[in-house]
């Protein structure tokens, strides 16, 4: 059974003629009545009266014609649904991004992405830096808020830079430099170093080697952690001091100083990131407003 004898079925079934149908249709009547034999063949019922000047349905056709219609109605929803995907106005999203690496920004571009695109299933997926890249290639996020990926991971994953996130310096408040508007990370070449781990966010960790071997020295590690929080706990606990982006969930700590950096190039890129064999209409409608949140020099 085809949809067309579906819709050849229902044609005649409401105009009550072969002939009217067919005019309808723009088919011949020949063609209606060899399709409609062979719908009454194939499911082995008769549908319809054949009249000499009308045609109408059997009881049995006349149950038929209601399942044709709910059948017809639900093949057009279907295309209607398969074309809102294409223009990704429906379907799921799984949102990857990382704590403290996002801002109010965020959230306002996950709430204006969901009242214009209702229909589409949003989920945001906490996970560190590294985790991210291997969760895109796998399929279990469809787009991530990360750093740049590692070369490893470049042929097949996509990636655009939406914004620099500034380093600073992180210090005790006891420290000499904790009250510089500035610091030259030359100045904390005999400070022991607490650092974020290259596990985790290795952007981050080459960052830091980078910083302090442009300024004359290797620093002096004395403790390496997974996330923010446990590098700012360890240098509130007089570990060290530590060079990190900014935080957006920063820690009011009255015990620490957050001092920013002189060296031009003391930032990390903030990306969005998707799987390039995966990509598809709904991530670039998401990509796209992204670009209109930042544009609006919105920090996300």
């Amino acid at each position: 059974m085809e949809l067309r004898h579906l819709r050849y079925f229902v044609a005649v079934a409401e105009q009550q003629s072969f002939s009217r149908a067919a005019g309808l249709l723009h088919v011949s009547q020949s063609a209606i009545s060899e399709q409609i034999a062979d719908l009454e063949e194939e499911i082995g019922v008769r549908l319809l009266d054949r009249g000499s000047r009308k045609t109408g349905l059997t009881d049995t056709g006349r149950v038929f014609l209601q399942h044709a219609y709910r059948v017809l109605e639900e093949s057009k929803n279907s295309v209607q649904e398969a074309q809102r995907a294409e223009r990704g106005e429906v379907g799921s999203l799984r949102i990857g991004f990382f704590a403290g690496g996002l801002g109010d920004g965020f959230p306002r571009l996950i709430r204006d992405f969901r009242e214009k695109h209702p229909r589409v299933e949003l989920s945001l997926v906490e996970m560190s830096v590294s985790e991210q890249w291997p969760a895109l290639m796998e399929g279990r996020l469809d787009i991530a808020f990360t750093r740049v990926p590692e070369p490893q991971f470049r042929r097949d994953i996509r990636y655009e830079i939406i914004q620099h996130d500034p380093m600073l310096a992180i210090l005790p408040r006891t420290h000499a430099r904790a009250s510089a508007k500035r610091i030259d990370v030359k100045d904390l070449a005999t400070d022991r170093f607490v650092v974020s781990s290259r596990a985790t966010s290795p952007s981050v960790f080459d960052k830091v080697i980078e910083l302090c071997s442009e300024a004359g020295f290797a620093p002096n590690i004395v403790s390496v952690n997974t996330v923010w929080s446990s590098v700012t706990l360890m240098v509130q606990s007089g570990e060290g001091v530590s060079l990190l982006p900014m935080n957006h969930q920063q820690p009011s700590a009255t015990d620490l100083a957050f001092v920013p950096l002189k060296a031009k190039n003391a930032f990390v890129e903030l990306c969005v990131c998707w799987a390039a064999k995966r990509d598809r209409q709904l991530l670039r409608s998401f990509r796209e407003l992204t670009r209109l949140h930042v544009r609006g020099n919105e920090r996300l």
